[in-house]
């Protein structure tokens, strides 16, 4: 009573004054409840909502009158019929005023929905109807109604070809900003409709063009891609991995006039030493370069490629199989300023070019050498030399041991990830190192270090900042060992414990009750009951995606009742696909309207 009569003193902006000082939305909240003069400032000052729960819309709708941005990402359920009960019975004109509406992943929604809310919403300036992937053509026409749209984001709407894109072409002439990213149905037709009618583009554009991102668009071809780079030498980002199959002549002669390009990322196409002695030469403040599963990537091309461009900072040449000691050698030498460099499946890569990285590259924050053979514990003591480091990968590096995992645990304090996938002579001693030296790491990858035993364990809940733990097929793992963890590893978020059948009940009930951080998780495989099952569902409050494929132990009706526990909460769930027509159709379509998705294995 003592709060609520002081604050009714207080004039209007006063208190719009107290309200933009609380930045939680508990705060906000406890506010709320002990002020109604707060309340009701609140009400009108508003400008942003994001709906958690569909059947809230329209009382929020009635009571918050001036908002500028609608978020209702979180309600998959929404349809053409709730928008017309939202137009119908919210507060009059709560639409005048949106800038913004996010509708990402409303898949129930259609067209005739769409349209409505779009002309309903006469400033709205940006809509994004991101991974609604029935969307198409008749969706982007809808979208095209939004005249005064800046910002249009259709990411995986599979369904849109040219023709829906020549209508946002036409109808949206201010547009800035566009993503089409999995849209693969788009061609150069459409692209170069873009190009003509919209002028103020700033991703795909006519007279500001700064970034070009056609990645995985399998229609577009290099002459499309000429068409949007042509005539813009101040192109700073092209994107066009998987999307062409080689680089033509006249593609290539583009490139030499963009001075100004920082990032180039090709990954999958065929390319030659003429195409990367042109980078090489002309552009000289490229700082990323992606080749990626790239054929023809040489030694050759890649002296011509770093003699000019001593400034790279991110390379990825995964699986770019002949590349040699040779060539690494030259980027460290001439690339100082190394931050990220990629060499997964890069076989011929030995202890002869790291020591080059460890003495020269002094900056490098991230390494991959997943599936390099020719690493071993004397090419991990030249790393070591990267006191940066925070990623490694060295899965499927056969020839590492704990002897060179404990030069890295040492030297590289900063070490935030490790992926040690299937590296068979890493055991308790490489992780007892581990638990010393890196303090920060936060993902380890150990999945079948088969030497690692519940010592490890021990060794790995020292750990306090790990967040995501992968062992599968941890075959000399008990419930002794992952008791350890759970008592210990409390920001555990993702876990992988496929294929560990050593771990009973017991492990998994310590889960239960003490990783309630834990978000993701992987059971299949494991030994897990029915009740001890239907307890961690039940008990884990956070958890947003499980993996349920071949429990042995547990019952179709055991299954039921851990759907049951977690209903409501969970966004994904893995089974077996032998139980799709055993499991209670009711279980099913529940989880299905609750934004659920269930995968069959």
């Amino acid at each position: 009573m003592m709060s609520e009569s002081l604050l009714c003193l207080l004039t209007e902006d006063l208190l719009v004054r107290v309200l933009h000082h609380l930045h939680s939305d508990a705060d906000r909240k406890s506010w709320r409840l002990v002020c109604k003069h707060l309340n009701r400032v609140e009400s009108l000052t508003r400008t942003t909502i994001r709906i958690l729960r569909i059947e809230f819309l329209l009382a929020l709708l009635q009571k918050f009158r001036n908002i500028q941005e609608l978020d209702l990402s979180l309600c998959p359920r929404i349809d053409d019929g709730a928008v017309k009960v939202m137009l119908s019975q919210g507060s009059p004109g709560w639409t005048r005023g949106l800038k913004r509406l996010v509708l990402s992943r409303a898949t129930g929604l259609g067209h005739s929905g769409l349209e409505q809310l779009v002309r309903a919403c006469p400033l709205l300036e940006a809509v994004d109807v991101s991974h609604c992937w029935g969307f198409g053509d008749r969706e982007a026409a809808a979208i095209s109604c939004g005249t005064r749209l800046r910002e249009v984001n259709m990411d995986k709407c599979l369904g849109v070809t040219d023709i829906g894109l020549a209508r946002i072409a036409v109808g949206c002439s201010r547009l800035e900003r566009l993503s089409l990213k999995w849209c693969f149905e788009i061609s150069d037709l459409g692209v170069d409709l873009l190009c003509k009618k919209c002028f103020y583009l700033k991703v795909l554009d006519v007279s500001y063009l700064k970034t070009i991102d056609v990645s995985r668009c399998n229609c577009i071809s290099s002459s499309g891609l000429i068409s949007l780079v042509s005539g813009h030498v101040d192109l700073v980002q092209i994107g066009a991995g998987y999307c062409l199959s080689e680089l033509s002549g006249p593609l290539v002669h583009c490139l030499k006039n963009l001075e100004q390009l920082s990032a180039i990322r090709i990954d999958g196409v065929r390319v030659s030493d003429f195409f990367l002695q042109t980078i090489g030469k002309n552009c000289k403040f490229i700082v990323e370069l992606g080749l990626s599963k790239c054929i023809g990537v040489t030694n050759m091309g890649i002296l011509h490629l770093v003699s000019g461009c001593g400034s790279l900072k991110i390379l990825d040449l995964t699986c770019c199989r002949s590349i040699t000691d040779a060539a690494i050698s030259t980027i460290a030498d001439s690339c100082p300023d190394l931050v990220c460099l990629r060499l997964e499946s890069c076989d011929m890569v030995t202890e002869n070019c790291i020591y080059h990285l460890g003495s020269s590259c002094l900056l490098l924050e991230e390494l991959d050498l997943t599936d390099c053979s020719g690493i071993n514990d004397i090419a991990l003591k030249y790393l070591s030399g990267c006191s940066e480091l925070v990623r490694l990968k060295l899965g499927l590096c056969t020839n590492i041991s704990d002897i060179g995992l404990s030069q890295i645990a040492y030297n590289c304090r900063k070490m935030a990830e490790l992926d040690l996938y299937r590296c068979v002579y890493i055991g308790d001693d490489g992780l007892a190192a581990l638990a010393s030296g890196c303090k920060k790491l936060m993902k380890l990858n150990v999945s079948y270090c088969n030497r690692i035993t519940d010592k490890g364990m021990e060794y790995l809940s020292h750990l306090g900042e790990l967040s995501e733990l992968e062992m599968r097929g941890l075959s000399n793992v008990t419930s002794i060992g992952i008791k350890a963890v759970a008592l210990s590893c409390k920001r555990l978020a993702d876990l992988d414990l496929k294929h560990c059948e050593k771990i009973d009940d017991s492990g998994f009930w310590a889960l239960a009750f003490y990783s309630q951080n834990l978000r993701q998780i992987n059971l299949s495989n494991c030994n897990v009951s029915d009740v001890v099952l239907c307890l961690m569902m039940g008990n884990l409050k956070r958890l947003q995606d499980a993996k349920l494929v071949h429990l042995f132990k547990v019952t179709v009706k055991g299954v039921e009742l851990a759907l049951r526990a977690c209903c409501g909460r969970i966004k994904k769930v893995k089974l077996h696909s032998s139980l799709r027509f055993l499991i209670s159709p009711e279980i099913l379509d529940t989880f299905q309207a609750r934004g659920c998705k269930v995968r069959w294995d």
